[in-house]
């Protein structure tokens, strides 16, 4: 995440004071960061978690401070407006690094379970085999299982698409229909995100996956889904900018995209 921003996270050599962050998921503790030159100092992997739409900005201003051989991890799931890239492309434009440096998460990842400690799986795509692994063993514990995987294009054009398809489905819950119509928009929705995915490069495989089918199904069918719940407030007659005021800071991916 970014060092230099309240979403910031960087690994780093010594220890550092927890904060509570009860504003976006109440149970989460995030450590106190220190400037953006120290954190990122000596850095073998940084968790880039700042906004789609922000990530180029950000970037720009911490480019020269990343170490050389870190990986650079995108937690972002979101195609940025004007030019239409994914986050690990953004990320090798603006640092010159390596694409095999960077890597992206992604999965039915729910901030406020994961939180909770509940169990959950998501995915870590490297085209560096060995990067990915080192990720895995990094972020795996008793209840948060990564998988690895070789597919970004894949693993990314899932994660974004489902935003779509989420605010979709939350707009039909929002007018009073049901399960059905539910249903209809999650499978016709992953049909289209698959015909999208296969033509830019993705594997089939991976978005009838974690990265695919898993998030969907999440993002669609959870209350705690922010851009479920966004589309929910639209279904109900809301316009655009009183669906925005009720966020409470938190980002709608789906809206922009």
């Amino acid at each position: 995440m970014g060092p230099t921003s309240r979403r910031r996270r960087a690994d780093q050599q010594h220890p550092i004071q927890p904060r509570l962050s009860a504003r976006h998921v109440a149970a989460a503790r995030y450590p106190r960061h220190p400037e953006a030159e120290e954190a990122l100092s000596g850095a073998a992997t940084v968790l880039l978690g700042v906004p789609a739409q922000m990530l180029r900005a950000n970037l720009e201003r911490w480019a020269g401070l990343l170490p050389e051989d870190a990986t650079l991890v995108s937690l972002a799931k979101g195609i940025e407006l004007g030019t239409l890239m994914r986050m690990s492309q953004v990320i090798t434009s603006v640092t010159g690094v390596d694409p095999a440096h960077v890597a992206v998460i992604s999965g039915p990842n729910l901030a406020s379970e994961i939180a909770e400690c509940q169990p959950a799986a998501t995915v870590v795509a490297c085209s560096d085999s060995g990067r990915a692994v080192a990720l895995q063993r990094a972020l795996n514990s008793g209840y948060f299982r990564p998988y690895t995987n070789s597919d970004v294009i894949g693993t990314e054009i899932g994660g974004a698409c489902k935003n779509v398809i989420a605010l979709a489905c939350g707009m039909a819950v929002g007018v009073g229909l049901g399960e059905n119509t539910a249903a209809a928009i999650i499978t016709r929705g992953l049909a289209e995100i698959m015909r999208l995915g296969i033509a830019l490069g993705a594997k089939g495989a991976t978005l009838a996956g974690l990265a695919g089918v898993g998030d969907l199904v999440a993002t669609c069918t959870s209350p705690h889904s922010r851009n479920r719940s966004f589309g929910e407030r639209l279904g109900r007659g809301e316009t655009m900018q009183s669906a925005l005021q009720h966020r409470d800071g938190h980002v709608v991916e789906g809206h922009v995209v």
